[in-house]
C-alpha cells in the first residue's frame, strides 16, 4: 500500500470518529440545555412551556439512548466490563423512569411545592448522566472505522424511527426501567 493511501485511510478514520464526536457533543448539549430549560421552566412553573420542553427532551433522547443502547454500548464492551455497560443501562432506566413522571407532571394544571422539587431533583440527577457520557467519544476514537459507521449508522436508523424515549421504552426496549425513586 502507498503512502497516500495509508494518508487517505487515517483521514477517513479520523472523519469517521470526528462525524461521530460532533453529533455526540451536539446531542448532549441539546439534551443538558433542555434540562436546564426544564429546571427553570419548573421553577416559574411556567405550566405553558413545560409540556413543550418535556416533549423536546423526549424526542431528543429516544433516538439518542436508542443508538447508545443498541450499537454504542455494544461496541465499547470491548473496552470495559460488563459491570460498567450495566450502570449506563441502569442509568438509563432511571432517566426513563423520571421522564415518565416529569412527563405526568407537565400535564397538570397546577403544581406544589413538593411536585416542584422533586422535579427539580430529578432533572438535576439527571445532569450528570449527559455530561458523563460525552467523554465515552474519546473512546469511539479507538474503534475501528466500521463500527464507527455501523454506530452512525444506528443513528440514522433510531432518528428515522422518530419514537421518542417513552414511546421507544414501552414498545420497543426490552428493559423495565426504574421509578425515580428507585435509585
Amino acid at each position: 500500500m502507498s503512502s497516500s493511501s495509508i494518508v487517505f485511510l487515517e483521514e477517513r478514520e479520523t472523519m469517521l470518529t470526528d462525524q461521530f464526536a460532533q453529533v455526540f457533543r451536539q446531542e448532549h448539549r441539546q439534551l443538558r440545555d433542555t434540562l436546564l430549560d426544564l429546571i427553570e421552566a419548573f421553577q416559574r412553573r411556567d405550566m405553558a412551556a413545560l409540556p413543550v420542553l418535556i416533549n423536546q427532551a423526549l424526542v431528543c433522547a429516544g433516538p439518542h439512548c436508542r443508538y447508545e443502547e443498541d450499537a454504542l454500548y455494544p461496541a465499547l464492551s470491548q473496552f470495559f466490563e460488563p459491570d460498567y455497560i450495566e450502570i449506563l443501562l441502569i442509568d438509563h432506566d432511571w432517566m426513563i423512569g423520571a421522564m415518565r413522571q416529569l412527563h405526568v407532571f407537565s400535564k397538570q394544571t397546577q403544581l406544589g411545592d413538593d411536585d416542584i422539587h422533586m422535579a427539580v431533583r430529578l432533572l438535576q440527577n439527571m445532569l450528570p448522566h449527559v455530561s458523563d457520557c460525552e467523554g465515552l467519544s474519546i473512546m469511539v476514537e479507538r474503534l475501528s472505522p466500521p463500527v464507527v459507521q455501523s454506530i452512525l449508522e444506528a443513528r440514522i436508523w433510531s432518528l428515522s424511527e422518530g419514537l421518542d424515549l417513552l414511546q421507544w421504552a414501552e414498545q420497543i426496549r426490552r428493559r423495565p426501567f426504574l421509578s425515580p425513586q428507585a435509585v
